[in-house]
């Protein structure tokens, strides 16, 4: 009987990166992350997983899949030489201005400086508005006007009497009446859960009042659903993200605020606190690598020049940063705070998110387009990237003064009842204050794409990791039934 004749030899292995090409015709596929195309037919049929059989020689190529390539242990060095300082610098920082918990003070019982309790609506009532002297005589006797017309629907009208039973505290078990006007905006029912306000210094039938809606649950299962969809979109690196955010909510709490409280300059607070939000959210989200610490160093930048033009402008359009209720309670609770300096913190802290996307995207793209073809210089990567930058730009900056808009929608409504010029609108302290917010964090949001793109194609360009160090073996004749590839 005739013998099959024996197997063709395994072909020799180019000498190039671990990520290879290997010209033949089998087509299987190496876990190394390259093709190996032998000469005649192995166990893997077109992208099968068997070794190739035949002739076939080593051909360099690169792949795109997986994570980023590592960088030489040079350019390691060079990152290294400027994360780890900047590192360093931000965890003593932290422990200097460390406030060990916010200061203590007397409650004014005004807005959210008020004893709260939660409380449930146990029974509604309807009764006539002038049974419980819930109505008012207009002053100029005229109907027209806002006043006037309320008090006439509250005259004429019928009110609610609710009862309310406090469920917490030391007063649980209690119930009060609340009597609640034809023209108010939130109408008790029965079963609802309620917030009330406690002022113990008032008589005693006036000391539980109703402030505000439990609105608890709908808020944590919105947050459950949330948090589900980012970890079955995202998996591990949804999981990562939720846990960087919660550490990033934690940073907030426990020292940006009480720093800023207990007296410390909110502009160096706000940049060591957002520079160590920045460092765990960047390392957990996307790894320790060279392609991270690009983007760290992109955001940082970044982040220096919105604080600089912040500062700047800041001053120069005397924005005092007391605008409003709750500014004003601040500033009355801690007069040694400097309103100006806390709102220049709240914007570098708010240009932080968008900031840490775009960087993290250009890097990205640096990173990918040097994978797709190695040979390209760091002027064509930047080049390449930054048409990908320049539509980032335009939809970011879009997002961002819309959602400061969005914000300030009430406000800009009342501006457009008052008939007022666009000028005058503008030139208010209030819409100012939101300009000047939205213009220095876009101007740091456009900076960072070409500094971001710079930076990352530098360092790729610059990398040769893994250079070979002898020549491929030249191909053999080829043999068997495979195809060859196209070049």
């Amino acid at each position: 009987m005739q013998q099959p004749p024996p197997p063709p030899s395994e072909p020799p292995r180019g000498h190039g990166p671990a990520n290879s090409h290997w010209d033949g015709s089998g087509g299987g596929h190496d876990p190394r992350d390259g093709h190996r195309d032998g000469g005649g037919r192995g166990p893997g049929d077109g992208h099968g997983q068997g070794p190739p059989s035949g002739g076939g020689h080593g051909h360099s190529h690169s792949h795109g899949h997986g994570p980023a390539a590592p960088v030489s242990q040079h350019l390691r060095k060079v990152i290294a030489a400027v994360l780890i300082p900047f590192a360093t610098a931000v965890v003593v920082g932290m422990v200097v201005l460390w406030p060990g918990g916010a200061p203590g003070h007397e409650r004014t019982g005004v807005g959210f400086d008020r004893q709260t309790q939660s409380a449930t609506v146990t029974k509604i009532e309807e009764v006539d508005c002038s049974s419980v002297n819930a109505s008012g005589v207009p002053p100029t006797g005229d109907t027209s006007t806002a006043e006037g017309s309320s008090a006439q629907q509250q005259a004429n009208g019928t009110c609610k009497k609710a009862t309310v039973r406090v469920d917490t505290g030391k007063d649980k078990g209690r119930t009060f009446t609340e009597i609640v006007q034809p023209d108010q905006s939130r109408q008790l029912r029965q079963g609802q859960e309620v917030v009330v306000a406690y002022e113990p210094a008032a008589p005693k039938d006036l000391q539980y009042s109703v402030t505000d809606v439990n609105r608890r649950f709908p808020l944590a299962l919105l947050a459950g659903i949330f948090a589900l969809a980012v970890v079955v979109v995202g998996r591990l690196r949804g999981v990562m993200a939720l846990v960087a955010l919660a550490i990033s909510f934690l940073v907030l709490t426990f020292f940006i605020l009480p720093a800023i409280l207990q007296g410390s300059n909110p502009l160096v607070v706000a940049v060591v606190g957002a520079s160590a939000i920045m460092l765990i959210a960047l390392y957990m989200c996307h790894g320790l690598s060279a392609r991270t610490s690009v983007a760290v160093l992109g955001t940082l930048i970044s982040l220096l020049l919105i604080g600089l033009l912040g500062s700047g402008f800041i001053g120069w359009a005397d924005l005092t940063g007391n605008t409003d209720d709750n500014t004003g309670l601040i500033h009355g609770l801690y007069p040694d705070i400097d309103m100006s300096g806390l709102l220049l913190a709240g914007v570098i802290i708010g240009s932080l998110g968008v900031l840490d996307d775009v960087t993290v995207t250009q890097t990205s793209a640096v990173w990918e387009l040097h994978a797709a073809n190695p040979s390209m210089g760091w002027r064509g990567l930047y080049r390449a990237a930054i048409r990908i930058g320049r539509d980032h730009i335009a939809s970011v900056v879009n997002t961002l003064v819309l959602a400061y808009a969005g914000a300030a929608l009430p406000l800009l409504l009342l501006f457009s009842i008052a008939q007022s010029s666009v000028g005058t609108v503008a030139n208010s302290e209030l819409v100012a204050e939101e300009i000047v917010r939205t213009l220095v964090g876009s101007i740091g949001l456009v900076a960072s794409v070409p500094v971001t793109t710079a930076l990352a194609a530098l360092v790729v360009s610059a990398d040769r990791p893994g250079t070979p160090t002898t020549e491929s073996v030249p191909a053999p004749a080829r043999a068997g039934r495979g195809r060859r590839r196209k070049r």
